[in-house]
């Protein structure tokens, strides 16, 4: 089964801080395989709660270090691995989640098969999956957003990052995931708006988006509603994610038609 579960769509530090929000990060099943994106605090939590065996898994992404989407990250590599008994799946990170103040334990970093270091324009294979890292983004440490390509879908994640036009212009996709911290633009840190995720929508033209990763100033604007907005000034199926929601991909195929 090809589909997307959000673990969590809490976004920023109250958000998270308080669980107003689950923050578990993404986990994509795609043909035959299964990836976790951004393993947040309680990870594992939700996980078990949606019946995600976190032994099945063949990678987990990381796209930064921030505690929001790493919290976890240690906890849930260790569940892929079986505690270590068993070596096996994949790790992608940037270089300073592994080098500077890491976030990957050291005990545990030969649990996986491999450890991958994410760079800007590389391509990486997780069985009949391509992942891509088409830029490094406008963030406060290094951060990578990634596109997931197999023979049925492509699928963008555009993780954390101030706005900028390559952005529009790197990322497409059948599906592309929005990470919409802030309602309005601004903020001392550097994280996209509810307007710069309709100028993503505009440019991209994918078959649907999903917002997710919620701040207050999101949260208070009723997400729903602005998903809804978007969709009407767009002409794109725009969602707003929740937790513990599940996409099956096969919607996109109906979209194909229309």
């Amino acid at each position: 089964m090809n589909s997307l579960t959000f673990l969590g769509t809490a976004g920023a530090r109250v958000m998270v801080s308080k669980q107003l929000l689950a923050s578990g990060g993404i986990w994509l099943e795609l043909e035959g395989g299964q990836i976790l994106i951004d393993p947040g605090p309680g990870s594992i939590v939700q996980a078990t709660k949606r019946k995600l065996d976190a032994a099945k898994l063949n990678a987990i992404f990381l796209s930064h270090k921030h505690l929001d989407h790493s919290g976890d990250i240690s906890v849930m590599i260790e569940a892929m691995t079986d505690g270590g008994l068993k070596r096996r799946g994949q790790v992608f990170a940037p270089a300073d989640a592994l080098e500077v103040d890491p976030v990957i334990l050291r005990y545990l970093r030969g649990y996986p098969e491999k450890i991958n270091v994410l760079k800007e324009g590389q391509g990486y294979r997780v069985g009949e999956i391509t992942l891509e890292t088409p830029l490094r983004h406008r963030h406060g440490v290094e951060t990578y957003g990634a596109i997931f390509r197999s023979p049925s879908y492509t699928i963008s994640y555009i993780a954390d990052s101030l706005y900028f036009e390559e952005l529009g212009q790197r990322y497409e996709g059948d599906l592309i995931i929005i990470n919409v911290v802030r309602y309005e633009s601004g903020g001392p840190f550097d994280h996209l708006s509810l307007s710069d995720a309709r100028r993503l929508i505009q440019e991209i033209r994918p078959k649907v988006a999903i917002l997710s990763h919620f701040g207050m100033t999101m949260w208070r604007a009723r997400p729903w509603e602005q998903a809804q907005r978007l969709s009407q000034e767009t002409g794109v199926r725009v969602i707003a994610a929740r937790d513990g929601m599940r996409f099956d991909l096969s919607q996109l195929d109906q979209a194909n038609v229309k």
